[in-house]
């Protein structure tokens, strides 16, 4: 078992320093939440399924230099993870849409935007080997 490459780790922060025991954790495919002391809860998101991503900074994190990413995804188990406190949270953003955008690459998935109804887009993902061509007449 090959262990995992680690493209950015941190540490969730109070008053801009890292004393939790919430640990964030990006690889090249996955994005991980590990929390707690005794009892830990160990998350991941497959990149591949990250819908959106949203970056927020309020007044007291600013001071501090921290910031919160939330992350949306497709995944049943994990559709919300927020990286809450983190350092330069402009760079961890751009970090993880840069990995996104290879994951799918690399799976050749494209997400498509469908209009939906009153409660907003819905999304729909296809793999770009089996699209049928639906335009070829058959004489």
């Amino acid at each position: 078992m090959e262990a995992i490459e680690y493209l950015w780790k941190d540490r969730k922060r109070f008053l801009g320093m890292p004393l939790s025991f919430t640990r964030y954790r990006l690889s090249e495919d996955r994005l991980f939440c590990e929390t707690g002391f005794l009892n830990v809860k160990s998350d991941e998101v497959l990149l591949y399924r990250v819908r959106d991503l949203r970056l927020t900074m309020s007044l007291g994190q600013r001071i501090f230099g921290v910031g919160t990413v939330c992350v949306v995804s497709s995944d049943k188990s994990m559709p919300h993870l927020d990286l809450k406190n983190v350092k330069d949270p402009r760079t961890v953003k751009e970090l993880i849409h840069q990995n996104v955008e290879a994951a799918k690459d690399k799976r050749r998935m494209r997400a498509t935007e469908l209009l939906g109804g009153e409660d907003g887009p819905a999304y729909q993902e296809h793999d770009e080997d089996f699209d049928l061509d639906l335009d070829d007449d058959e004489n």
